[in-house]
């Protein structure tokens, strides 16, 4: 074995071995349980129509407190993953990123209290969404051009690029679902009755993209990475 090789057997096993294996578990579950539960208000609630209803709206349902969970579920998800890569952060970018996470499960934890009738409601799902998207991007960039995060570099950077990507086709679909309800002639600060159909002439795919919007799936990514990784390192270390 080279010397050049066995330094990068120490940095495997030294860096790797530091992940917090049961919080990239408890990450894996948790996103799991978040998306788990968001099918299950389709199931739940079905008189909202999900090609155009935002999920936020299931809170005017019989089913908000599953709504609440999954909002939970999500939190603890993104912090356990926080804490599972900790020790992995070892440049500036990536430790904005990570603060950025822990501010996302911040407004992931207070959606689930503050409903969508909360005036602090949007500045949840802002932070939550938007941090999210910019931690993805930030960790996922610094994590791999670590070793041996290097070697999921592409896994990374494929679901952080999906991050911002649904964001923007989220808001592109919600555009076009207003522009084309307005010119019906209705109000957009009057409530849809729950149940009813949409007028004609208007594109409401924006549900559809907003539920894909809240797949963990970056999230999910980076916990089976990490997980991936410490089990390569106690594999070496034996």
């Amino acid at each position: 074995m080279t010397a050049a090789a066995e330094v990068r057997d120490d940095i495997l096993k030294s860096d790797a071995s530091r992940i917090s294996a049961t919080a990239a578990r408890v990450a894996i579950a948790a996103g799991a349980a978040q998306v788990l539960s968001l099918l299950s208000l389709h199931v739940l609630s079905p008189e909202f129509d999900p090609a155009w209803r935002v999920v936020s709206e299931y809170a005017h349902g019989r089913y908000a407190w599953v709504l609440s969970m999954m909002c939970a579920f999500g939190a603890i998800c993104v912090w356990s993953l926080a804490f599972a890569i900790r020790s992995q952060i070892q440049t500036t970018g990536g430790t904005i990123g990570w603060a950025l996470l822990v501010a996302t499960g911040l407004g992931t934890a207070f959606a689930s209290i503050f409903d969508i009738d909360h005036p602090l409601h949007e500045l949840c799902g802002m932070v939550g969404i938007l941090g999210h998207t910019a931690a993805a991007v930030l960790l996922s960039i610094s994590l791999g051009r670590t070793q041996p995060w290097s070697q999921m570099r592409g896994a990374l950077l494929w679901s952080a690029n999906l991050t911002w990507i649904s964001v923007v086709v989220f808001a592109i679909t919600m555009a076009i679902f207003i522009v084309t309800y307005t010119r019906t002639g209705a109000s957009t600060t009057t409530p849809i009755p729950v149940g009813a159909p949409l007028p004609d002439g208007v594109i409401g795919i924006n549900g559809w993209t907003n539920r894909v919007l809240l797949i963990p799936f970056w999230a999910l990514t980076v916990a089976w990475c990490a997980l991936r990784l410490r089990q390569r390192a106690d594999r070496k270390g034996c």
